[in-house]
């Protein structure tokens, strides 16, 4: 279809002609997204393939949008349903705006405060969403039920496990199949089941969360949606933070019913089961079989996620299948060797915003005080940029103080390394604080994170707090 029909939409919707129309970054589904901008605004057009998908959608969000949810509107869509025009979130991804979280494991009070916004929106749009609403107009089927339970199993089964080369009783595994589907559907609900509720599907705009891509949804257990959440792979979402959010989902929906926390906890551990599972079945089709080296990486901490799980719950009902996967996971688990080995974490922080959170529960680690160096940020011409910046790098060098200061820190840090490494111990933090979190202690961390990779070639994870910039250095010994 040509993008024309998408102009002749907008200028329906807004009465103005498009200035400029780009093509967005695919999406993985048979939907084309394109960012359409002229004097009247910015705003998405869609050409979607599958018309019963794209009719569930529109339908939905017209549904949730009268509910005063935060979903995008619909401005215009063709009488079949094969083109549309939606509102336009920003550029934000929730994937994007916990990306030091992601990438460290150590959450920031903004960082989780998005977080637990969204899952107080999750709560909103599962029992507010599902009032009134017609669950026939769900697309391809209007509620979780047995068929898409085993369909999700057996894409696991045909994906992945018999990809990997694992030995298994497929008639035995089937029967458990059919006892796991049995277990999953025992309760009754009535809630709307988004099924891909992840970092990417949350766009942030002002400060708050608002939820696309919601047309694979249909009424189904809200253990779901929590799960797909929580234990999403690239989220990186560590077990304490995931604790308290579980306890904020149930704060939120227990306002729309009467929720037995203990049994709802319970429930979600065989969810989360099937729901790794399911994703198992994804990176082993486009790991195993397309051979994408970024699935493949995947699969190692899917299985560390399901290990958690057979070790602390008792799935003794489905013999075969835990058999399946332990193998799964001896198979696909790093060598102790790799595992194993020590990673320095080095973060730059203001201490005006409170020492940065210990998300490993070690308690220990290195933190230094930058204030008492001369700061950059007294001057005009140093305000807008970090220490990352050549002419703050210049400033600090010249003055002849900091490079002492950070041959102590070296001094103190580098005998807890070499003890670590013979020790074999896998964690140390090392922290740099100054007023701001933007000059200093940002020159000295990025200093202490290129020497200790230099010197010792061990893993470094650099985390500047306040700029919301991380890197990593890989281990080379």
């Amino acid at each position: 279809m040509s993008i024309s029909i998408l102009a002749s939409l907008y200028n329906k919707a807004t009465g103005h002609t498009i200035d400029n129309i780009v093509k967005l970054t695919g999406s993985g589904s048979n939907r084309h997204y394109y960012r359409i901008e002229s004097s009247g605004g910015t705003a998405i057009g869609v050409i979607g393939e599958s018309i019963e998908e794209n009719k569930a959608f529109i339908t939905l969000s017209e549904h949730f949008a009268k509910k005063g949810l935060p979903v995008p509107r619909i401005l215009a869509a063709t009488s079949e349903h094969d083109a549309y025009i939606q509102d336009y979130l920003g550029d934000t991804l929730l994937f994007d705006a916990i990306a030091t979280g992601r990438s460290t494991g150590i959450f920031s009070d903004e960082e989780k405060m998005m977080l637990i916004k969204s899952i107080h929106g999750l709560a909103d749009i599962q029992y507010r969403g599902a009032e009134g609403l017609d669950f026939n107009v769900c697309y391809p089927l209007p509620e979780f039920n047995r068929r898409t339970i085993m369909w999700d199993l057996n894409y696991f089964k045909y994906n992945f496990l018999k990809l990997s080369g694992i030995y298994f009783n497929e008639n035995k595994l089937e029967d458990d199949f059919e006892r796991f589907a049995d277990y999953l559907l025992a309760e009754k609900f009535e809630t709307f089941m988004y099924r891909d509720f992840q970092s990417r599907n949350i766009m942030i705009k002002q400060g708050e969360p608002w939820f696309i891509d919601f047309q694979g949804g249909r009424k189904g257990p809200a253990h779901y949606d929590v799960a797909s959440f929580l234990w999403q792979a690239r989220a990186n979402i560590p077990a304490n933070l995931r604790n308290e959010l579980i306890e904020e989902y149930l704060d939120a929906a227990s306002k729309y019913a009467d929720i037995d926390r203990n049994n709802f906890k319970n429930r979600l551990q065989y969810v989360v089961l099937f729901r790794l599972m399911q994703v198992l079945g994804a990176y082993g089709f486009r790991g195993l079989f397309e051979k994408k080296e970024h699935f493949l990486q995947s699969i190692p901490p899917a299985l560390e996620k399901i290990e958690e799980l057979l070790a602390a719950n008792d799935f003794t009902q489905y013999p075969t299948m835990v058999s399946a996967l332990e193998m799964l996971a001896k198979k696909f688990r790093k060598s102790k060797s790799v595992n194993n080995h020590l990673i320095v974490t080095v973060r730059s922080f203001s201490y005006k915003k409170g020492l940065p959170d210990d998300a490993s529960g070690n308690g220990g680690g290195y933190v230094f005080d930058c204030r008492g160096l001369h700061n950059p940020g007294r001057y005009e011409e140093y305000k807008k940029i970090t220490g990352m910046d050549s002419p703050v790098i210049e400033f600090l060098e010249a003055r002849g103080e900091i490079q002492p200061f950070l041959e102590h820190c070296y001094a103190l840090v580098d005998s807890s390394v070499e003890v670590y490494l013979r020790r074999g111990f896998t964690s140390l933090t090392v922290d740099f604080g100054c007023t701001g979190g933007q000059h200093r202690s940002v020159y000295c961390a990025e200093k202490m994170a290129h020497h200790l990779s230099e010197k010792y070639g061990v893993e470094v994870s650099l985390l500047h707090r306040e700029q919301k910039v991380s890197k990593h250095f890989s281990p080379t010994r």
